[in-house]
């Protein structure tokens, strides 16, 4: 019996001539993104799949090239959560989000040397009266952190113990601030430093290198951004609070101001919500490089669960984790841990010399990298768990203007979806 003749046809058509070799997808219980290039509609909600058990943890990782569509999928995928009752939180270090917080008649946190605005990153949870030892840890190693990436080397363990006694000493009464932290440090009392078996000058000049480098943040090149008790009167109730740090977007201490802007974040955040929460992480490369941010950050990653946080870290390049640091550097695989705590990997298109490095480090099959080059404007692959979609980000007239990107998109009447491209 002879074979019938073969037919050939395009991928486009071929879902509807072989409908059962199509992904299921994820269940329509979610966000709405776009369309599965390889299926039907795609939903995607780490909220959801967490509790249905198909996303061990809810953290995302999202990649790609100026103009290929992440900031679009990112600023949309905000927009869209707030249906389900997420709030979400937002640092933007370069000013890119004013647009959405337009839409959603608030006003973005702007932070700048010398402005009327103050955020305190030493804030406890619920600012109860007094520190419990757990706050205390949480507040030292902070402080530690911003030390770190000040200094740029790893801390001394009497420098570790000398930000510990100060943090404790100062958090006894009153309000625990970066200023009173620095002048704990210079001047430790005769009760911090009998806890540590030494003398009050002995613990001064243990903790002096520390407290003159995080005195730039009370009165040097840093003053006015994180030196006091957080202003009153700010709106934290709203569903979407953005931090903008894009007036500091030249300091040479880029990492030192995301992280205590996200300590403050952080301490908000502690509060969990029956809906879930978003924080949204924007240029988080300019915090790989720096050990102390770095394991501070993975510290506040793996606590997602704990807060109902869904973290979503924006980067350009896949190997920007590997440029954290000199090979198998702490750094280094502190970035990589950052990654494998984000079960959920969005890559837009990316260059041919990204291709080892993305299937090395989110473990892409090789059919899976040959695309990354050639994928177009506002389509993206996601590895989700053990589970890979092509999907192409679609986005409404109206959203347009909240994405404020490439005007070069088109759509048929308002409403109408189109593809997402910058």
């Amino acid at each position: 019996m002879a074979l019938p003749p073969a037919h050939r046809l395009t991928t486009a058509s071929l879902a509807a001539a072989h409908p059962f070799v199509a992904d299921t997808g994820l269940g329509g219980r979610s966000v709405y993104v776009g369309r599965d290039l390889l299926g039907g509609p795609f939903f995607y909600d780490p909220f959801e799949l967490y509790a249905s058990g198909i996303l061990s943890n809810p953290n995302a990782f999202l990649v790609g090239n100026v103009g290929r569509g992440k900031s679009s999928f990112a600023k949309t995928f905000v927009w869209r959560q707030a249906t389900l009752g997420r709030r979400a939180w937002i640092l933007d270090p370069k000013g890119e989000y004013a647009a959405l917080a337009a839409a959603w008649g608030v006003t973005p946190l702007r932070l700048r040397r010398n402005g009327p605005l103050r955020l305190n990153p030493l804030d406890p949870p619920g600012v109860p009266a007094g520190a419990a030892p757990a706050e205390r840890q949480e507040r030292a190693t902070l402080v530690a952190a911003l030390a770190e990436a000040s200094l740029d080397r790893v801390l001394l363990p009497t420098e570790r113990a000398a930000i510990a006694a100060a943090v404790a000493a100062v958090s006894v009464a009153g309000v625990t601030t970066l200023p009173r932290v620095v002048q704990a440090l210079l001047d430790p009392s005769p009760a911090s430093a009998a806890e540590l078996a030494t003398t009050p000058a002995q613990l001064a000049s243990e903790g002096r290198s520390v407290a003159l480098e995080l005195r730039r943040m009370v009165a040097g090149d840093l003053v006015g951004l994180f030196d006091g008790e957080t202003s009153r009167g700010l709106d934290l109730s709203a569903a979407l609070v953005v931090v903008d740090l894009s007036a500091l977007a030249g300091s040479g201490a880029l990492s030192v101001l995301m992280a205590a802007a996200l300590g403050w974040m952080a301490t908000q955040l502690a509060h969990p919500t029956a809906n879930g929460q978003l924080l949204v992480v924007d240029e988080a490369w300019a915090l790989f490089g720096n050990v102390g941010v770095a394991r501070w950050l993975r510290s506040a990653w793996k606590l997602a669960r704990a807060w109902g946080v869904a973290n979503l870290a924006i980067t350009h390049r896949v190997s920007d984790l590997e440029a954290a640091g000199p090979a198998g550097s702490e750094a280094v695989q502190l970035a990589a841990g950052l990654l494998a705590d984000s079960e959920t990997r969005i890559v837009y298109a990316q260059p041919p010399g990204e291709a080892d490095a993305a299937q090395r480090l989110l473990g892409l099959t090789p059919a899976e990298v040959e695309l990354l080059p050639r994928l177009g404007r506002g389509v993206a692959l996601w590895r989700i768990g053990s589970r890979g979609f092509l999907v192409r980000h679609e986005l409404t007239r109206a959203e347009q203007a909240i994405v404020d990107t490439d005007r070069a998109m088109r759509g048929n009447a308002a409403g109408d979806p189109v593809a997402a491209g910058a």
